[in-house]
């Protein structure tokens, strides 16, 4: 992990490189990171801040998992965990203000879309290779937890 920049951010600063559900891990350090961020320098982590970091970060995740998984032999490594922080972060930034237990929904309904990969995520996963297709699939996986969300408030809330 500490060999090139590029696997510190690629391995989610560590949080990737958990034996057990690292995407898992991944996700919860971004939960952990943007309530962090977000609560003791509101100032600086706006919404809108925060969709520049997450632009910024999709960018670099391309670079990071690319190299990573180069240097790794796997295209798509199971500790490269900076797809699900950029794009759980993206989740959060519409979401909140929401309570807790509304961003632990969304954190649970992320990680089904993200593991189940339902069309096209399933597609994009397969045919996307190189750093644009690991952060790409999931992109996708916040939109549908996005749109899921969306639906629930149309029609339950």
């Amino acid at each position: 992990m500490l060999s090139h920049p590029a696997h510190f951010i690629a391995q989610g600063f560590g949080s990737g490189l958990s034996p057990i559900m690292p995407g898992t891990f991944g996700t919860l350090f971004a939960w952990l990171t943007f309530v962090v961020l977000s609560t003791r320098w509101p100032q600086y982590f706006t919404p809108l801040n925060w969709l520049v970091i997450i632009a910024a970060g999709f960018v670099v995740g391309i670079w990071t998992c690319q190299r990573t998984g180069r240097n790794l032999g796997v295209a798509d490594h199971g500790s490269m965990v900076w797809d699900e922080i950029i794009a759980f972060w993206l989740v959060l930034v519409v979401v909140t203000p929401a309570p807790l237990w509304t961003q632990f929904w969304a954190f649970i309904v992320f990680r089904f879309f993200d593991m189940v990969k339902p069309p096209p995520i399933g597609y994009f996963d397969r045919h996307f290779k190189g750093g644009f297709g690991v952060m790409w699939d999931d992109i996708l996986a916040a939109f549908y937890t996005l749109l899921a969300f969306a639906f629930w408030r149309i029609f339950w809330a």
